[in-house]
């Protein structure tokens, strides 16, 4: 059963975050948190990906973004990264982490496009995204 996720991308300010505040949402009993490959660390959720995600009923306001950890991947039981890019990235640093890391598009084929600093369209369509992915993991799980 899992317990724990982690959404993974670049920055931890885009895609990761929002992808975190909709699973924790989801799955209120499971542990759902984010870090990036390079991250912005320190900083918060980027302003509109805050937006977009106030006007779902989701907050994210609070979310500090963090460097991806031996920690992170060892704790958790599913690592779901935007890209598959940065799939074989995770692996390559966690070698132990294959069969539990994987594209959060695979189910759809996809990877997520990365919104920052393209604008509301450009977030909306990755949250858009995102939603669909986590529709299709959550079928899967």
């Amino acid at each position: 059963m899992i317990k724990r996720i982690l959404v993974v991308c670049e920055g931890n300010i885009c895609r990761s975050p929002m992808a975190q505040g909709l699973l924790a949402k989801m799955l209120p009993g499971v542990s759902v948190t984010s870090a990036g490959c390079a991250a912005v660390v320190g900083r918060g959720a980027d302003p509109l990906a805050t937006q977009l995600m106030a006007e779902r009923g989701v907050d994210i306001a609070g979310h500090i973004a963090v460097n991806l950890n031996l920690e992170h991947v060892r704790m958790a039981d599913l690592v779901l990264a935007m890209t598959r890019a940065q799939c074989r990235t995770i692996q390559s640093r966690y070698p132990f982490s294959k069969g539990k890391v994987y594209c959060i598009g695979e189910h759809a084929g996809i990877d997520v496009v990365d919104p920052y600093r393209r604008g509301r369209g450009a977030f909306e369509t990755s949250l858009e995204q995102i939603e669909g992915c986590i529709t299709k993991w959550l079928a899967a799980l």
